[in-house]
């Protein structure tokens, strides 16, 4: 009798692991958990939505085009400092830099690190079972924060040759998913000036020998869109004839690395994020947290992804990428971290991530929650130190200048850029853009927007009586958004 029992006990029990087992094989099979989505992240360097698919009829585009046919194009991201190492630390941590520490460029002598006990979106899938890699710009440290499975090789400048050099890793035959995270080094100013060589690259990286792979695309100044924030002189044409064409390799460059995903069948199961570190390296975009400088392009397609060709208005920010990713790959961490460096103390308001996943986001035009993003810029050189802080709503802008009492630091390329040149040699009264020189160089600590009615940000109204209560409640944004992404720079409200 005692025997019977037993057995029909563990005949029980056996049928519900069965059973169990059963359970999570639907799971599975209902979540693609087994068939994770493959992710591929490409980060171009310092491009604006200059794109045919965002409306830039004079840049020819075409890779970029179909793959946002195919996906959803969001019309709000922005990046949430406008500096190379800076982003890319936030892109990766899912945290500002005032709590990763990565506060500008980690190259030489500026040194910038983030935290040595942080961890970074590679880092995270691996152990969520995804094998990494990389290829091309990284620019932030140290290694085993931003650690990869696998660096492969290949030239930033010469993006159908990184697409080559992926296809040992896409097709590897390895069961697990892959990650594979894909910088260009185009359309970032190379900082070289044109020599009397031939051979030399043009202040965008273009040289007449070309690159490996690539059918070079060469644009006549005089087609080229002036955006309002920039002079319309021959000067900057040119150098925006330039930017296209650079633009352009980092288009070829995408149409073989997604040639290279469809010849290793592993296109249709792959999530595909386009996007950029920050805006154009121009004076007035590149190291500000004018618009020039936050916007920035973010397509995004794969299996998931329910509208084709439609358009996203959720205001996101570059913090929001790692989760949204993490997301995707059903690894979204919600554990607790120190930030406070070498202290070790964790802090109970400081969650793992600072963004938030906008992948289901991704399936509205309008989605409700999306109406607010912040930016947080203090360095881009060691020798930059301007720290900003800033809220966007839908209708208006506060920029804190905390540091503004400083003449505008310059990054050495921008300075050099022959576009600023022609018009600084002028005077502080000549007009660059819709702003003079003086007024680009010497800032109030608040500029107030309403961008609504003032899109290109040259009416400030922190000082007029009628804002002063939107002032406040902008101010006070800023101050909740400090103290709870721990930012050391909330003292400034209390201290100066």
């Amino acid at each position: 009798m005692m025997l019977n029992h037993a057995l029909r006990l563990a005949a029980a029990v056996i049928a519900v692991v069965f059973c169990a087992q059963a359970i999570v094989r639907g799971n599975d099979e209902h979540t693609g958990r087994g068939k994770r989505p493959n992710i591929v992240l490409v980060v171009a360097d310092d491009l604006s939505p200059d794109l045919g698919c965002y409306g830039n009829d004079a840049i020819r585009t075409p890779n970029i085009d179909r793959l946002a046919a195919q996906g959803v194009r969001l019309r709000r991201a922005f990046c949430t400092t406008a500096s190379c190492s800076a982003s890319r630390s936030v892109i990766l941590t899912g945290l500002y830099n005032h709590a990763n520490a990565q506060y500008g460029h980690e190259h030489s002598y500026h040194h910038f690190r983030t935290y040595d006990d942080l961890k970074s979106l590679p880092v995270w899938l691996s152990e969520a079972g995804y094998r990494t890699a990389r290829i091309g710009k990284l620019h932030v440290g140290p290694e085993s924060v931003y650690h990869f499975d696998v660096a492969l090789p290949g030239g930033a400048r010469s993006p159908v040759q990184m697409a080559e050099n992926c296809k040992d890793f896409v097709s590897a035959g390895d069961d697990r998913p892959f990650f594979l995270y894909y910088c260009t080094a185009d359309p970032h100013r190379s900082g070289a000036r044109v020599a009397d060589d031939p051979q030399h690259p043009d202040a965008f990286g273009n040289r007449p020998q070309g690159y490996p792979g690539v059918e070079e695309v060469a644009y006549d100044a005089d087609d080229v869109r002036v955006p309002a924030f920039l002079p319309d002189t021959p000067t900057c044409r040119a150098e925006l004839a330039q930017y296209y064409q650079s633009v352009s390799r980092v288009d070829q460059g995408l149409g073989r690395l997604i040639d290279v995903l469809r010849e290793a069948g592993v296109y249709d199961n792959t999530l595909i994020v386009v996007t950029s570190d920050h805006g154009i390296a121009f004076p007035g975009a590149k190291t500000t947290l004018y618009e020039p400088g936050m916007v920035v392009p973010m397509i995004v397609t794969g299996p998931n992804i329910e509208r084709r060709g439609q358009w996203c208005d959720a205001m996101v920010s570059l913090v929001d990428l790692a989760p949204t990713l993490l997301d995707a790959a059903g690894a979204l961490p919600n554990e607790e971290i120190s930030v406070d460096g070498d202290s070790g103390d964790t802090k109970p308001d400081a969650p793992k991530l600072h963004g938030r996943s906008f992948l289901a986001a991704l399936n509205e035009e309008n989605p409700k929650g999306w109406d607010e993003v912040f930016a947080s810029h203090t360095f881009h050189e060691i020798t930059m130190y301007y720290p900003m802080r800033c809220v966007r709503s839908r209708k208006y802008k506060l920029i804190w200048n905390i540091a503004h009492g400083l003449p505008y630091p310059f990054a050495s390329d921008l300075w050099e850029a022959p576009t600023w040149q022609d018009v600084y040699q002028h005077g502080p009264d000549a007009m660059y853009g819709r702003r003079t020189v003086d007024a680009y160089i010497h800032r109030p600590a608040f500029e107030l927007f309403d961008l609504e009615n003032d899109p290109d940000e040259t009416h400030n109204l922190a000082d007029d009586p009628r804002y002063t209560d939107v002032l406040k409640e902008m101010q006070g944004r800023i101050k909740q958004f400090q103290k709870r992404t721990s930012d050391p720079w909330v003292l400034k409200w209390e201290y100066e």
